[in-house]
C-alpha cells in the first residue's frame, strides 16, 4: 500500500538540531501538553476517596469526569480559530491562567459544587492551551525534520502523561491524599505559565477578519451535546431520554453548523480544509486511534482486576510497562517517519495497532496477564506512531495563519475520540453472558475496527498523493 512515493532526503534522517531557546520553548509546550494528559487520568483512581471527603454519591463521580470533558471538548475548535484570529501566545497564557486558578479551587473545594466548579474551569482552561501550544509549536518548529522531531516529543508526553497519571494518582492518594492531585496540576501551572511569557513570540493574523459567531454557537453547543451524551451513555446507557435527547440534538447543531459554514464570508471552519484529503483522512486515523486505545486500556483494566484479581498495583504495573515502551517509541517514530512519510506511518501504525489488540484474543480466565501486558505495550507503541503521524498528516502543507483551525481539529479528534470510545463499545463488556465474554467481545469488535480504518485511510491518503 504504497502512499508517500517520494524518497526521503539525508536531512529527512539526520537529527535536527535545536538550539537552546528551541528546546525551552520546546520544554515549556510540552510541560504543557504533559500537564493536560495528565489531568485526564490522576484522579481516576481517586475518586472512591474524594466522593467519601466531599459527600458525593457514586452516581454523581462520573461528573467528575464529565465536568472537565464537556469544556474541554466543547470549547477547543472555538478556542484554536480565535487564537488564529487575535493572538495564540495571549490565549495559550489565558488558558494557563485559568487552568491553575481553577485547580487551585478544586484543590480546596468544600463541597460538591465547588470541585465540580473548578473541573469545569480546569477543562475551559486545557481547550485554549492545548489547540495553541499545538499551533505554537508547528508554527514556531519548520515544516521538516524539526517538526517531526518537536512533535514526536509531544506525542510521547502526551501518551506518558495518561499513563503516568494511573499510576501517579494512587501514590499521591495514598500518601498525601486526593487534594494533592490537583494541587500538583496548580504547581504546573504556575511554573509553565512564568516560563512561557519571556519564549514564546505572539502570532499575527495578516487580515483580522471577524469570528464567525453563528458557526461557534452551533459547533461548540454540539459537541457539548454529544460529549456530554456519550460521557452519560457511558453510566447509564443510551437508553434514558435525557440521552437520547441531547444526541440528536447535537448531531442537528453539528448538521447546522456545517449549513452555517457553507454560506458564512469568514467560516470558523473551512469547508475547503475539511475536503483535504490529508486533513479529512488523518483526522479519521486519529479518531480511530484515540476511541480504540482508550476502550482497550478501560476493558483491560476491568479483566485484570475483576476476572485475574489483581491488585491495583499491579494492575498499575502493566500499564507502567506500556507507558515506558510508549516513551521509546516516541523516539523513534520521528525516524520512521522521516524514512516512510507520515502517511505511511500513519496507516502502518493503525495496521499494527489492530493486529496487536487481536493479540489480546488469546488471554483466559485463569492466566493472562503477561500476554495482556505484552500485547498492549506493543500495541500502545502503534498507537503512540499513530498520534505523531496523524498530526503531520493534517497540519503539513497548511499556511501559518491556519494552524491553529488544523491544529484545533486535530485536538478535537483526539477529545471526542477519548470520549466516544468506551461509551460506544465499553458497554459491550458488561453487557454479555459474563465479564470475561463481554471484554472479548470488545476486544474482537476493536481490532476489526482499527484494522478496517487502517485500510480506508491507506486508500483515502493514496488518493490523495495521486
Amino acid at each position: 500500500m504504497a502512499i508517500d512515493t517520494s524518497a526521503p532526503t539525508l536531512a529527512a534522517t539526520a537529527p535536527p538540531k535545536l538550539s537552546g531557546r528551541a528546546k525551552l520553548i520546546l520544554l515549556v509546550l510540552c510541560a504543557a501538553q504533559f500537564m493536560v494528559a495528565l489531568d485526564f487520568s490522576v484522579l481516576n483512581v481517586a475518586l472512591p476517596v474524594l466522593g467519601k471527603d466531599l459527600g458525593m454519591s457514586q452516581s454523581a463521580l462520573q461528573w467528575a469526569v464529565t465536568a472537565f470533558a464537556l469544556p474541554s471538548g466543547g470549547f477547543l475548535l472555538l478556542f484554536g480559530r480565535t487564537a488564529d484570529l487575535y493572538g495564540r501566545r495571549k490565549l495559550f497564557l489565558s488558558g494557563l491562567a485559568v487552568f491553575g486558578a481553577a485547580s487551585l479551587l478544586a484543590t480546596f473545594a468544600w463541597d460538591p459544587a465547588s470541585f465540580l466548579a473548578g473541573r469545569a474551569l480546569q477543562g475551559l482552561g486545557a481547550a485554549a492551551i492545548v489547540p495553541t501550544g499545538m499551533s505554537l509549536l508547528t508554527t514556531t518548529f519548520p515544516e521538516g525534520p524539526q517538526r517531526d522531531r518537536a512533535l514526536g516529543i509531544s506525542g510521547t508526553l502526551l501518551s506518558l502523561g495518561f499513563t503516568i497519571g494511573m499510576v501517579l494518582g494512587g501514590v499521591l492518594t495514598d500518601t498525601l491524599g486526593w487534594r494533592s492531585t490537583m494541587g500538583l496540576l496548580a504547581v504546573a501551572a504556575l511554573l509553565v505559565l512564568v516560563l512561557a511569557p519571556g519564549l514564546l513570540a505572539e502570532s499575527r493574523h495578516p487580515e483580522r477578519p471577524r469570528l464567525d459567531v453563528p458557526g461557534a454557537v452551533t459547533v461548540t453547543s454540539g459537541l457539548l451535546a454529544v460529549i456530554y451524551a456519550l460521557s452519560t451513555a457511558a453510566e447509564r446507557g443510551f437508553g434514558g431520554v435525557d440521552v437520547l435527547v441531547t444526541l440528536i440534538a447535537g448531531v442537528a447543531l453539528l448538521v447546522a453548523f456545517v449549513v452555517v459554514e457553507s454560506r458564512s464570508p469568514a467560516p470558523l471552519v473551512s469547508l475547503p480544509m475539511l475536503r483535504r484529503r490529508t486533513v479529512a483522512w488523518g483526522n479519521l486515523g486519529g479518531l480511530v486511534t484515540f476511541s480504540m486505545m482508550s476502550t482497550v486500556v478501560f476493558v483491560l483494566t476491568l479483566y485484570l482486576q475483576e476476572v485475574l484479581e489483581l491488585s491495583a498495583f499491579r494492575t498499575g504495573l502493566v500499564f507502567g510497562v506500556q507507558g515506558v515502551l510508549s516513551a521509546f517509541a516516541g523516539a523513534y517514530a520521528p525516524k520512521l517517519i522521516g524514512r516512510i512519510g507520515a502517511r505511511r506511518t500513519l496507516v502502518v501504525s493503525l495496521l499494527g495497532q489492530g493486529v496487536f489488540v487481536a493479540a489480546l484474543l488469546g488471554i483466559g480466565t485463569g492466566s493472562g496477564a503477561l500476554l495482556a501486558t505484552v500485547a498492549v505495550s506493543l500495541a500502545s507503541v502503534c498507537h503512540l506512531g499513530a498520534i505523531i503521524s496523524y498530526g503531520l498528516t493534517v497540519t503539513s502543507g497548511v499556511p501559518d495563519e491556519e494552524q491553529g483551525l488544523a491544529t484545533g481539529l486535530v485536538t478535537t479528534t483526539q477529545q471526542v475520540g477519548i470520549t466516544i470510545g468506551i461509551p460506544l463499545l465499553g458497554v459491550l463488556a458488561t453487557t454479555q453472558g459474563s465479564l470475561f465474554d463481554g471484554v472479548r467481545t470488545v476486544l474482537a469488535v476493536d481490532a476489526a475496527v482499527v484494522v478496517g480504518a487502517a485500510v480506508l485511510v491507506g486508500l483515502g491518503l493514496r488518493k490523495a498523493r495521486a
